[in-house]
């Protein structure tokens, strides 16, 4: 097999891992809220300590790229996803939430390398011309990697929930340790394998001065992008954080585990509506298209607020579909035209990611001193302001 064709599969990978390990944390939610005995803000940090980590090492990410390439920042990566991972071992032991929590923090620092670095490393690996085709196969492995995370989770995670039981607290350890030693082994076949020079060789010295990060924070159609971003990651962390929360309280007799299959559900609807915004990408441009499903996310989101019930779950579920081409035309809009800006611009909106942290606690507040229904408001705000910015943005043309 050429090198630069294993080294693309091997990239591609990495979607896949990161995808598994961001949608375990909707069952560890549920989880934690019944072995901890948590209200829904306290249980809503579990999304919190996991966005922080993006947030605080998106940079690093993007300054190691720089500095020694794509691959390095990429192995660096796995190690500290491996290392996050493994720790659910002793939190287990020690009955811990806050050990949990720092588990958590330390995966999501990894994948803030991976994510950082693995895109435009696979825009890099082949011919320009075919680089949003690669692209596109390497994002259908994420949500791939989602479902696989909910199933695991679901059939190991939720099978014993007996509050403060050790027992209960020791169902996370198997589920991690096979995803440690996964990540380790990928790591460790990514250093043997030849990549071609450009995912090896660091950036030129002028990409790498502070003073780009100074002319992007000037910029307010950027930072417009990078807040839009925030607001859509909070809309879709927090509706998957939240939905076997919901179902418990709208449907009680399917019970938590029939839940985590409704959040499969979601998962595979995500997935489709990729393919299918892919295919009406060719009609229509991404701003406008995202423009019609924003709006139509915000009203799914408001029905689960004031209608509830058999139907609010299905506007849950189904909001899932028109999601799916939100985060990748934010991105592809708010890095247009940036040139040389384009790696850290990157990085900061990777960075944007800790909405997930930021409005999953917020929703856990509103849920606490309202209900869980009207906790959903949250997100429906949050697809307002995308549909917003999607506006700004209907005459462009993005094909993502």
């Amino acid at each position: 097999m050429p090198a630069g064709r294993g080294a693309l599969l091997l990239t591609i990978g990495l979607f896949f891992l990161w995808g598994m390990a961001n949608n375990l944390n909707d069952i560890l939610i549920a989880h934690f809220r019944a072995v901890f005995t948590l209200s829904d803000l306290q249980s809503g940090l579990v999304q919190s300590a996991f966005y922080l980590g993006y947030f605080c090492f998106a940079i690093p990410g993007a300054i190691v790229m720089q500095r020694f390439g794509y691959k390095t920042a990429v192995v660096q990566g796995l190690v500290l996803f491996g290392i996050g991972a493994l720790l659910f071992w002793p939190a287990s032991l020690m009955l811990s939430y806050g050990f949990f929590l720092l588990a958590l923090f330390v995966i999501a620092s990894g994948l803030a390398f991976l994510e950082t670095a693995a895109n435009p490393m696979v825009a890099a690996l082949g011919s320009a011309e075919t680089a949003e085709r690669r692209l596109n196969l390497a994002q259908a492995f994420n949500p791939l990697g989602s479902i696989a995370g909910v199933t695991l989770g679901a059939t190991f995670i939720l099978a014993d929930e007996r509050a403060g039981d050790v027992a209960a607290a020791s169902a996370v350890r198997l589920p991690y340790l096979v995803i440690a030693l996964l990540v380790f082994a990928w790591a460790a076949v990514i250093v043997v394998t030849r990549f071609p020079a450009v995912a090896t060789r660091p950036s030129e010295p002028e990409a790498r001065t502070p003073g780009a990060y100074r002319k992007l924070l000037a910029s307010p159609r950027y930072l417009a992008g990078v807040g839009t971003q925030f607001l859509y990651v909070g809309a879709q962390v927090g509706v998957w954080s939240f939905l076997i929360r919901y179902v418990a309280v709208e449907l009680p007799s399917l019970g938590t585990q029939r839940a985590a299959w409704l959040l499969t559900l979601s998962l595979a609807l995500f997935m489709a509506g990729r393919f299918v915004g892919a295919a009406l990408m060719a009609r229509i441009s991404g701003a406008r298209l995202m423009l019609i499903f924003a709006v139509v996310d915000a009203l799914l989101c408001a029905v689960a607020a004031f209608v509830g019930g058999p139907v609010g779950v299905a506007a849950l579920v189904l909001s899932s579909a028109l999601m799916s081409i939100m985060y990748p035309t934010i991105f592809v809009l708010t890095l247009r035209g940036l040139g040389p800006l384009t790696k850290p611009g990157a990085s900061l909106l990777v960075m944007a990611i800790i909405g997930g942290a930021v409005l999953t606690a917020v929703m856990g507040y509103v849920s606490d001193i309202g209900s869980i229904r009207f906790a959903m408001l949250v997100p429906a705000a949050c697809f307002v302001g995308v549909a917003l910015f999607a506006r700004l943005h209907r005459g462009t043309a993005v094909t993502a």
